[in-house]
């Protein structure tokens, strides 16, 4: 019987220090990502500037991902709209499928589907480029040189995906009732004036507005986890490999958590504000 208390008591102790040390290393990781955020984004209006840097990146992150977005978009808003069809036509309500396609897609699922799209695509080469330059010397070259490696390589990057974001979101959300549009009055044959009146009657500039800000954020949220990742890249190609898993594991988690609470932040600001 003492063994097993003993046993059970080692047992327990241990569990507590990983849990402890587990937490310890989450702070510190977390306090070491913020001072990176606030020193690149300080680093933003400092001379000289790097506007052309800027410019490349958001062709990177914008431009190039384009197809992927109206590709994606297209099929979630033909999906959407086929599942939600088959619901209500069980109740007679096959004419709120529009609406409810609307709110769903500009609410939650265009930022939400954009950011882990876009954070998969860019975030994971922000990663990996990083982190190819950190093992190869490149960056304590450019530090030897005198150049700011946070101003020149990552305040770049925030900028770029906090502008291309948003535009990605609205680009995925005109796809995706572009597709939703085609299921409903092409497909089922649904009444097109009744479609989009249904749709201007329930969608308002806030709720597009909402998916916007959730976009502007996603943005910068997993361009700072990815070009945390790849600065601070070590251990040669597989450290890069491993930099370059963490950025866009942890980017896309982020994405979905951070999505629960800022819905619940413009919620509480919509409350306050007066705003139904």
């Amino acid at each position: 019987m003492a063994n097993l208390s003993q046993t059970l008591f080692n047992g327990v102790s241990a569990l507590g220090g990983w849990v402890l040390n587990t937490t310890r290393g989450m702070i510190i990781e977390v306090g070491r990502i913020n001072l990176f955020f606030t020193e690149s984004v300080r680093l933003i209006f400092a001379k000289p500037s790097r506007f052309p840097e800027i410019i490349r990146h958001m062709e990177f992150i914008g431009n190039q991902s384009i197809g992927i977005i109206c590709l994606t978009g297209v099929f979630t808003g033909l999906a959407l709209s086929f599942q939600l069809y088959l619901g209500f036509k069980l109740f007679n309500a096959v004419n709120m499928v529009g609406p409810t396609v609307a709110l769903g897609i500009t609410r939650e699922l265009g930022p939400v589907l954009t950011g882990l799209i876009v954070a998969a695509r860019a975030g994971g080469a922000m990663a990996a480029r990083l982190g190819t330059m950190r093992v190869n010397e490149q960056i304590d070259a450019l530090d030897v040189m005198g150049v700011n490696t946070k101003q020149y390589l990552i305040a770049p990057r925030l900028v770029a995906a906090f502008i291309c974001m948003p535009l990605l979101v609205a680009v995925f959300d005109f796809v995706a009732m572009l597709g939703s549009y085609f299921l409903c009055v092409k497909l089922v044959q649904l009444d097109e004036a009744v479609f989009w009146q249904k749709i201007a009657d329930f969608i308002e500039v806030k709720h597009i507005n909402e998916g916007l800000i959730k976009g502007m954020i996603f943005g910068l949220y997993f361009a700072v986890i990815c070009t945390y990742r790849g600065f601070n890249t070590t251990g040669g190609a597989k450290g890069v490999g491993d930099a370059t898993n963490e950025g866009v594991v942890q980017s896309m988690v982020g994405i979905i958590i951070l999505d629960y609470f800022i819905t619940n932040l413009i919620r509480f600001y919509y409350n306050i504000a007066g705003i139904s």
